[in-house]
């Protein structure tokens, strides 16, 4: 079953990479009491995630700020190692957090998993964006396959 509008967000765990590596972040800890833009891509350093859907959050991330969002993040099916590096080489910093769904524990929860195989990437998560309000989903925007029109940041900030 596809997350709705209305549901509340998986609980599970995360992982970021923090100074002394990989560290444990709950989706509890994520989204409690904030208000998150969650972004989801299919990998990190793929060519559309890279060239167009990070680095519009990245840029924007302001204009997020000014709408009252606490936090944007990131989330692919990748390692913390990974979503650190991809992070860093698009100049995330604090803009945007980067968010590992190793084990795609979130995506199977939202009901967002894709069939990467054709392309040697195994079970991702679709490509989409949620607005996470205190654990509740209020808006989602999930892409068909092969597009990027409804999760990209400007998208996401005109309908906040």
């Amino acid at each position: 079953m596809t997350i709705k509008v209305g549901d509340k967000a998986p609980s599970v765990t995360f992982k970021t990479m923090g100074d002394s590596g990989p560290q444990n972040l709950t989706s509890d800890e994520l989204f409690a009491g904030k208000k998150v833009v969650l972004f989801a891509v299919p990998g990190a350093f793929t060519p559309t995630c890279s060239a167009k859907h990070l680095p519009g959050f990245v840029t924007k991330a302001g204009d997020f700020k000014a709408k009252g969002v606490d936090q944007v993040a990131c989330v692919a099916v990748n390692d913390a190692f990974v979503m650190g590096a991809w992070g860093k080489d698009q100049g995330a910093g604090d803009k945007v957090k980067m968010i590992a769904d190793g084990n795609g524990d979130f995506a199977k929860a939202c009901g967002l998993t894709m069939d990467g195989s054709g392309f040697g990437l195994g079970t991702r998560m679709q490509r989409c964006a949620m607005v996470v309000e205190d654990g509740t989903v209020t808006q989602l925007f999930v892409e068909a396959p092969g597009q990027f029109e409804k999760s990209t940041a400007e998208n996401v900030l005109a309908n906040l």
